[in-house]
């Protein structure tokens, strides 16, 4: 059922007439950050299945955002809470001729992936687990690294740099402004409001259009954000719902910069291109961060023992590294932010230090 290390699956045209085409499976049933880390792996299993449907078992708000990285033919609907396996998924048809399992490490995931007879399955090793072949898994490797490495082991190259996506075509409601997204899945990944408000404040001061964006129920953090900062109501944008996936993915695209938590919002910036200042606690950017570049400054105070997951990510008070965070070391860093690329969410990163002295 599963591959061997090295051995390619085979590609092969699309079915014809009513018959379906061979179909890949790819479980990723997370956030948008988990989206869009796993973007490299996709482009990889994409470039070398050419010929098949590759299809994403992903929460359903994440449909338009799937498509926007011109990877995934089809999104499968699947949730779980927190971070954990959907109990099933709603596969129909013939069996898929390779499922990939990119949500985590343990048998609930290749189980579900197994019960649906997939041809091949990419997975990673695990000793609850001894029939399925596959890599050993690091808990200290940065996410797009790991789903790199995995698919890589069954033979399909993937590069973890080749993480952009193409900017959408509909124009930004406000380009060239300053993004703050105060909000976070997590209150341990959530920054002081008061803080957020002070920022905007200062860069408002000093002459930055400044807009705040919120999730589904984080309109009240973010309207508190805004007042605080002295900007208009109309610079908030989302809050009783999500801002459409098009219309954020243009702000983004085409602002100044983004400053934001460890969240969505922040590998959204990284995969556009997009200047962007983000704010570290309970987990090092070395396994979260966006790539080592000029664009990209990311603020972390953690402590001596050099954990790279000192507190919890899922906390439900702020993490005491993420609150060591100043509001002047973040102006600061806004303004040692370089102009923002002319054209951005195409072609390949240029490192900020040669390959291999990181």
């Amino acid at each position: 059922m599963s591959g061997e290390k090295g051995k390619r699956p085979a590609a092969r045209g699309r079915g014809t007439g009513t018959e379906p085409g061979p179909r890949v499976l790819v479980l990723r049933a997370l956030g948008l950050g988990d989206l869009l880390t796993a973007v490299p792996a996709l482009r990889a299993l994409r470039r070398e299945l050419p010929g098949h449907e590759l299809v994403l078992a992903a929460p359903g708000r994440l449909a338009a955002a799937a498509g926007a990285t011109g990877l995934v033919d089809r999104l499968l609907p699947a949730c779980a809470p927190g971070r954990a396996v959907p109990a099933e998924l709603a596969w129909d048809g013939p069996a898929p001729d390779l499922a990939v399992d990119l949500h985590g490490n343990g048998p609930p995931s290749r189980l579900l992936l197994q019960r649906l007879n997939p041809g091949r399955l990419f997975a990673y090793a695990h000793p609850g687990m001894p029939g399925i072949p596959g890599p050993q898994w690091r808990a200290d490797e940065h996410e797009r690294d790991r789903w790199c490495r995995l698919v890589g082991w069954y033979g399909v190259a993937a590069d973890p740099e080749d993480l952009r996506i193409p900017p959408p075509a509909v124009p930004s409601p406000a380009p060239g402004a300053v993004v703050v997204h105060p909000g976070a899945d997590a209150a341990a990944r959530r920054w002081p409001g008061e803080r957020f408000a002070a920022v905007a404040g200062a860069l408002r001061r000093a002459g930055h259009e400044v807009v705040v964006t919120a999730g589904a129920g984080e309109g009240a953090l973010a309207r508190h954000v805004a007042a605080g900062a002295g900007l208009a109501p109309d610079a908030v944008l989302g809050g009783a719902g999500d801002v459409p996936f098009d219309r954020l993915a243009a702000l983004v695209a085409h602002a100044r910069c983004v400053v934001v938590g460890d969240t969505g919002l922040a590998h959204l910036a990284t995969a556009l291109g997009t200047p962007s200042v983000v704010l570290f606690g309970p987990v090092a950017p070395r396994l979260w961060g966006p790539p080592a570049r000029a664009r990209h400054r990311v603020l972390w105070h953690p402590g001596a023992d050099g954990s790279p997951r000192p507190g919890d990510a899922h906390g439900h008070l702020p993490d005491e590294r993420l609150l060591r965070i100043t509001v002047d070391e973040v102006v600061d860093a806004v303004r040692a932010l370089p102009d923002p690329e002319p054209e951005r969410g195409t072609g390949a990163d240029r490192p900020l230090v040669p390959e291999g002295s990181r």
